[in-house]
């Protein structure tokens, strides 16, 4: 008989599809994560992973073993929560996935306030370049600029926000877009575009993007440097020596969505936790956008 420990390893290694990947999600090294997953194989009687220098694919055992495991965490899941109900405040650990403009300019704020009204909660943000995988729980809910159109999850808006050009405000002010075009362009890497919605400069980077990064908290501290880029209004006032231009001239707006699995709905906690999350990050951006002239 195998220990929920030994399904929490089984289960860290199916998602991460490695071992190196899998050790900061299950808290241990790679090495130790071999040993186990040779005990549990042992113990099942076959392979449960088919091993290659691509990494871990499950077996047909491995599959059917995955589909009780996540059955038995999501069991104990509604347990955990099914403690807290009576309890005042949130517990345990969240991780939110988030794109780099959220979790830097806005995340930070919102999970301080959530966490000061729940001191036992731990959360944890995972800022990337890319789509947050919740499939394989890099993450337990993330925040998108673009709804997703696969897979079982629930997508929920959050809100909207409002991108300029913006540009040193010590710099002379360029009249019109054709004045820009003179400027070093601050932006995207072309190829790490991972959302169309973040393809912001359109004919404004037909020269090409002079200083580019795959970071929006990287652009702002290139556009301090010198130069024109787009910046959300809510980083702005992080940065108060840049400014917005030609506002009549470009002015975009996105919008963020929460993006959680299915099954999660079920889970008193998480809904709980989703909805001051949410009520946050609105009120923060509103906030943020409201110092921005």
């Amino acid at each position: 008989m195998s220990n929920w420990d030994d399904m929490r390893v089984f289960l860290a290694v199916a998602r991460a599809e490695s071992l190196s990947k899998a050790a900061p999600m299950a808290g241990l090294d790679p090495a130790t994560l071999s040993r186990r997953i040779a005990r549990l194989e042992e113990r099942f009687g076959g392979a449960l992973f088919v091993k290659s220098p691509q990494g871990y694919a499950l077996t047909d055992l491995g599959q059917g073993v995955r589909e009780h495991a996540l059955a038995a965490e999501d069991a104990l899941a509604q347990a955990f929560d099914q403690g807290q109900r009576n309890e005042r405040g949130l517990s345990g650990q969240i991780r939110i996935g988030a794109p780099d403009g959220c979790a830097n300019f806005v995340l930070p704020q919102v999970c301080a306030r959530i966490q000061e009204e729940n001191p036992n909660l731990e959360l944890q943000i995972l800022a990337l370049p890319r789509v947050v995988n919740l499939s394989k729980r890099e993450a337990d809910l993330a925040i998108t600029v673009s709804p997703p159109d696969a897979g079982r999850l629930t997508v929920q808006k959050i809100t909207d926000y409002k991108l300029h050009l913006a540009m040193r405000q010590d710099l002379p002010r360029p009249a019109n877009l054709e004045d820009i075009r003179n400027l070093p362009v601050v932006g995207y890497i072309a190829d790490m575009i991972f959302d169309k919605e973040l393809d912001y400069l359109g004919s404004l980077a037909a020269q090409g993007v002079q200083r580019a990064s795959n970071s929006v908290a990287v652009q702002l501290q290139m556009l301090r440097q010198g130069g024109v880029g787009i910046v959300h209004d809510f980083a702005l006032p992080y940065a108060p020596e840049l400014g917005k231009v030609l506002v009549d001239a470009v002015s975009l707006r996105r919008s963020f969505y929460l993006v959680r699995h299915a099954s999660d709905r079920r889970s008193e906690r998480l809904n709980r936790f989703a909805a001051a999350l949410v009520a946050g990050l609105k009120s923060e951006v509103q906030r943020l956008e409201l110092q921005v002239t």
